[in-house]
């Protein structure tokens, strides 16, 4: 019996006791369900798949069938938390495989060797005697089906009549690649960006394939070396042909900024999923309301510095940075300040090992590509600045963009009380919860604690006031330009112009920003999550320590223990609130 059907034993168990029986709660089932999904991912570990796909949907069917037998009025209030936190984890896994499948498709056309690939290394897994002479037969087809698919996309570029190349959609094409007359292909840069990337996970299998018996079966040897050698360097060179020529990404700072748009419909299932009553119109204009406010605060703080125009006050505290190689020891004052600023106003326990074992690291200017300000990760703060290799001009946007008032909120959003101090309590409360992880809790509480030390007047000047209304703004237009490239509403370069335009950003850091915003390694959610997170927490702090029901330590400690979850559920739990089988989202928590 494999540990799937022994937990849905176990939830068959939990069906027939009684509400007056000591019933657990489910964190056993759902780290089961975390160690089959590990378990499914490491063997079938071929990205692309249809195979892997199809696995993944039966691992979710199967769990949502056995979570269907638990008996829910009988769980308590955490268990019953648990229990929509994975009922929505499966079905959202479902759309996820989904949402993979048209991509797929979409690059059907450009990986006509796909299947050929995966066989082979499907083939190893189940044992499959290898015969080498076949095998290098289909391998030797490889570098042909390249080429051919490569003399498609030349004629494509090559195209003068744009009209009858769009007609020759990849999907509506002769699936046969290797006729001569199969007309040409013009996927979009992104499409090609994308497909270089499966094309680069495609030459890991066939690689992991041949690995396993060169070597090892001489015969196989005599056979494959010159098939795979060949079909590797086709491989590669197709890639490189996608990435450099087709998408015209060449490492270079002018490289154009990239990314798929997954459309409303895409945005309003994962809104959904991510627990929020909201669809993505309202919430681009929470954006902007919340971007107003800012501008209005900056015209304040400007005024006491005695500008007229919020921008220039702003271009005033940008050129406060500090000399090349004082960041490190800027941001440690930063640290120390903050956290001596929570623990005197007894805001939030500090625990005295959390408080010893921050540490601090250097981004390199490769890094700074993507990040250009500070960052967490790995219990260190990131922090970026000017480096020797870098162009001046870069250099001067770098110290500008990481000036000391900028840097003075995002090292107490960073390291205390954000995200430092988060992930260490994510570890001793409801770890097994990390596999919900939503950045509208975990980005969401950084920024919540930035509105927070804004209330309490953390900012002691108007230039500190302006570094903090600077990076509040942002995440309001972090909402307004993601959900809106999301949307087809405004195209990469537009969202660049919007942050230097209306929030201030140096070009450097928004072209950043930006390509991070668009590249699909997380959640096209995840910039939302910041600063509508922090208004949900904010709006459950009202509803709790604003009427006297805890103390601020008692409610920040207490949010702590429920881990990377939906803000709402928190709720759910700190207030008792009631909870069904099937409960959705309702909390409307930024109304006018």
């Amino acid at each position: 019996m494999n540990s799937r059907w022994l937990i849905f034993a176990m939830l068959a168990l939990a069906a027939r006791m009684t509400a007056a029986d000591s019933l657990p709660d489910l964190h056993q089932a759902v780290r089961a369900f975390d160690a089959d999904r590990s378990t499914v991912e490491r063997a079938y570990d071929l990205r692309w798949s249809t195979v892997a796909f199809e696995r993944r949907e039966q691992l979710f069917r199967d769990w949502i069938k056995g979570l269907s037998v638990t008996n829910f009025d009988a769980l308590q209030q955490q268990g019953k938390i648990d229990y929509v936190l994975l009922r929505g984890e499966l079905t959202s896994g479902i759309d996820r495989v989904a949402l993979q499948r048209a991509k797929l498709k979409e690059m059907d056309e450009l990986l006509t060797f796909r299947d050929a690939i995966h066989e082979l290394e499907r083939a190893r897994w189940q044992m499959r005697e290898v015969d080498g002479q076949a095998a290098a037969s289909k391998v030797s087809e490889l570098a042909d089906q390249v080429k051919k698919l490569r003399e498609r996309l030349e004629k494509g570029k090559k195209a003068k009549d744009t009209n009858d190349v769009a007609k020759a959609k990849p999907q509506d094409s002769d699936k046969d690649s290797t006729k001569t007359d199969a007309p040409p292909l013009k996927p979009s840069p992104a499409l090609a960006r994308r497909t270089a990337n499966a094309v680069g996970d495609l030459r890991s299998s066939l690689k992991s394939w041949f690995s396993f018996y060169d070597g090892y079966q001489p015969e196989f040897s005599w056979w494959l070396k010159k098939p795979y050698d060949d079909a590797n360097s086709a491989l590669e060179s197709y890639a490189k042909f996608l990435r450099e020529e087709v998408a015209e990404l060449k490492g270079k700072d002018e490289d154009p900024l990239l990314g798929d748009a997954i459309g409303r419909e895409a945005l309003v299932r994962d809104i959904e999923s991510e627990f929020l009553p909201y669809t993505p119109e309202e919430l681009i204009e929470i954006g902007e309301r919340e971007f107003a406010w800012c501008e209005a605060e900056m015209k304040k703080a400007a005024k006491e510095m005695g500008f007229d125009d919020w921008k220039k006050a702003l271009t005033k505290v940008k050129s406060n940075f500090v000399p090349p190689g004082k960041q490190d020891e800027t941001v440690a004052q930063f640290a120390r300040e903050a956290i001596d600023f929570v623990k005197q106003r007894d805001l939030v326990t500090v625990p005295p090992l959390c408080e010893d074992v921050w540490r601090l690291t250097m981004a390199s200017p490769e890094t700074q590509k993507s990040i250009p300000y500070v960052a967490y990760g790995g219990g260190a703060i990131i922090v970026a600045y000017a480096k020797d290799e870098m162009k001046h001009e870069d250099k001067l946007m770098s110290m500008r963009g990481n000036n000391r008032h900028f840097t003075r909120i995002t090292t107490a959003h960073e390291l205390m009380p954000g995200h430092h101090l988060q992930m260490f309590n994510a570890a001793r409360h409801r770890d097994y919860r990390r596999m919900f992880s939503t950045p509208f809790f975990v980005e969401g509480w950084a920024l919540y604690w930035e509105m927070r030390l804004w209330d309490l007047e953390f900012g002691k000047t108007p230039e500190d006031r302006i570094g903090m209304l600077f990076w509040r703004m942002h995440r309001g237009a972090r909402i307004i330009v993601s959900l809106k490239f999301h949307l087809g509403q405004m195209q990469p370069k537009e969202m660049v112009d919007f942050l230097v335009d209306r929030v201030g950003h140096e070009r450097f850091g928004a072209t950043s920003e930006v390509r991070r915003f668009i590249a699909g390694d997380y959640s096209p959610l995840y910039q939302c999550g910041y600063m509508i997170g922090g208004l949900q927490i904010r709006s459950l702090h009202k509803e709790i320590v604003g009427a006297g029901k805890r103390s601020e330590r008692e409610f920040h400690d207490t949010v702590l223990t429920y881990g990377p979850i939906p803000v709402e559920l928190i709720r759910a739990g700190m207030l008792n609130l009631p909870l069904t089988r099937e409960t959705k989202s309702t909390w409307r928590f930024a109304e006018k």
